[in-house]
């Protein structure tokens, strides 16, 4: 990379940057800092997309660096022969959204590529589904998720739904890298764009078709017809897209008690009511949970900005109290209602899947197991579920009967190829319902899994070190774990020792290796004895290096104990290494 200075000055002086860009510019010209951070690398284009603090510089997202990513992906698209086939577009609630999205299929729209761009904000399922339902070679996605306010991204998914994955990313992120010079970037007025038929403005017809893909997937209408005027539902969208869609869908499958939290119904890329837009935070369900109080609700529910991801709270009829679920919760809850229901209505098929990525609860192990049904671990990002479903439809054998990963995303049926917290929303007011006709609670049915199975319990640590030291430090956490495997963490001996960068599984006790079967990844996991497990990964989207980690216990007390005391014992291990 150049000399960040002389980057900074091309961008002040050269007339194809605009005159706002360079004012934001000219008002850092005093702080050092600033303008090193926005020019001392680019933005870069990963295998999810990118991903950044909104802003001018070639290490932030704007209308250049979207526009560079665009064509980029356009010549990807040009040279793989896909030119014919379009390319859907959607976008979020943050700021800047809608005209990344316009400048993307603007760009698409100059190099021959039509755009089919939705008119305004839409889930991320729904992008998934619109690329298969318009046939389209790609989709591109205007959403930094639950990322603080201030960023935005870019994520690029290919024709069979899903984020891309190899070899696709890897041709998408070259030919993003092969493109230097920003003014060589094309792009075309939208009107022009519009009447060369290359500029489609999409919404209605395709809402339409994917809330009917998602009422294909109720398993048990009559328990909602039954149930469905004393189910009291809280709903919050977080300020993002899942508003429109996650009511309608309740609505029009008959559930009357649907409260949405007012403050927090309406798009705003701000995000006012929370520092952080994510069911996984607890800040996120404050004024969620007020409203179920005031309402007696069953069930509370939120959806992150881009609505693939799902958060719950359910009541716990005994003791009064909202009881939060985290993503394995849910996961195990909804995989169990589902699978059961198809085996008791259908039978399941002999060639069933359940499917989870390397860091999600044992527990998806045992449900699996007690219904005789294949369980498939993938790396972790919803790409690779959706890639095992294209590995089903292409080869025809296996067949698709759940798929979830920890972090609050799943996908029931194969309508999208990327978690769908709307037909998640929809499944869990429909078990809700379902376990209501047989006098129970969702936190009953939990429970009964917990003593049918086992009371698995997963968390996740994560330490944070920015900037470029933090990188190295990061990077050095794993070579010195991967140089030296522990034998044992905390009071668990380690069973066995994934690498799955290098492909290896060490048998800890033969010393017997053999391959992962996965691709590669800087990722660490650790089999331990009494079915607990550690596995250490660096974010793939912020500064930070995470270890997930799992145990089993025999209640729910002694499962919080030792969950607690093997995070600690994890901690420890990393800051003496620190």
């Amino acid at each position: 990379m150049s000399n960040y200075k002389e980057l900074y000055n091309e961008w002040l002086t050269n007339p194809y940057f605009d005159e706002e860009t360079k004012a934001e510019l000219k008002a850092i010209a005093d702080n050092e800092k600033e303008i090193e951070d926005r020019f001392y690398t680019e933005l870069e284009f990963g295998t999810a997309g990118l991903r950044g603090v909104i802003g001018a510089g070639v290490n932030r997202m704007n209308m250049y660096t979207v526009r560079k990513a665009t064509q980029g992906l356009a010549n990807y698209i040009l040279k793989v022969g896909g030119k014919d086939n379009g390319v859907a577009i959607a976008y979020d609630s943050r700021r800047m959204s809608p005209e990344f999205a316009d400048e993307a299929a603007r760009c698409l729209a100059a190099n021959g590529i039509k755009a089919y761009i939705f008119e305004s904000l839409r889930p991320t399922p729904e992008l998934s589904y619109a690329v298969r339902e318009l046939k389209c070679i790609a989709g591109i996605n205007i959403t930094a998720s639950h990322n603080p306010p201030e960023y935005n991204g870019y994520k690029v998914y290919w024709e069979d739904g899903a984020q891309i994955t190899p070899p696709h990313d890897s041709g998408i992120m070259a030919e993003v890298k092969a493109v230097t010079d920003y003014a060589t970037v094309k792009t075309m007025d939208k009107a022009a764009a519009m009447s060369a038929g290359l500029y489609e403005v999409i919404g209605a017809e395709i809402d339409d078709k994917y809330i009917a893909e998602l009422k294909k997937q109720v398993k048990r209408p009559e328990a909602i017809k039954e149930m469905a005027k004393d189910i009291k539902i809280v709903y919050t969208p977080l300020h993002g897209t899942g508003n429109i869609p996650a009511r309608r869908v309740l609505k029009e499958l008959g559930f009357e008690n649907v409260y949405v939290v007012p403050e927090q119904e309406l798009p705003d890329g701000n995000f006012p009511t929370v520092s952080y837009p994510n069911p996984e935070a607890e800040e996120a369900f404050e004024l969620a949970l007020k409203l179920a109080k005031e309402k007696d609700a069953d069930l509370v529910l939120a959806t992150d900005p881009d609505a693939d991801r799902l958060g719950v709270y359910v009541k716990d009829t005994k003791s009064g109290e909202y009881i939060t679920l985290t993503g394995n919760m849910s996961g195990c809850l909804l995989g169990e209602y589902e699978i059961s229901q198809i085996k008791e209505l259908s039978g399941l098929p002999a060639d069933g899947a359940l499917i989870k990525t390397i860091v999600t609860t044992n527990m998806a192990d045992a449900i699996a197991k007690y219904y005789d049904v294949k369980l498939i671990e993938v790396l972790t990002g919803f790409k690779f579920i959706g890639q095992q479903i294209l590995g089903f439809e292409n080869t025809g054998v296996g067949t698709y009967l759940f798929g979830f990963e920890e972090s609050y995303g799943c996908l029931i049926g194969t309508h999208a190829r990327d978690k769908d917290a709307i037909v998640a929303t929809m499944a869990l007011c429909e078990a809700a319902a379902y376990y209501k006709t047989k006098g129970k609670t969702l936190w009953d049915a939990m429970i009964d899994m917990y003593e049918k199975y086992g009371y698995y319990k997963d968390d996740v640590k994560s330490i944070t070190l920015k900037g470029i030291e933090g990188l190295a430090k990061i990077q050095e956490i794993l070579d010195g774990l991967r140089n030296e495997t522990p034998t044992a963490i905390g009071t668990y001996k380690v069973l066995s020792a994934r690498d799955y960068k290098m492909d290896t599984i060490k048998d800890m006790a033969t010393g017997e290796v053999k391959p992962t079967g996965l691709p590669k990844s800087n990722v660490l996991y650790y089999d331990l004895t009494d079915d607990a497990w550690l596995c250490v990964r660096p974010s793939g989207t912020e500064p930070k290096v995470k270890f997930y980690y799992g145990i089993k216990g025999e209640s729910l007390e002694d499962a919080a104990k030792k969950s607690e005391a093997l995070g600690a014992e994890v901690l420890a291990m990393i800051n003496a290494k620190l």
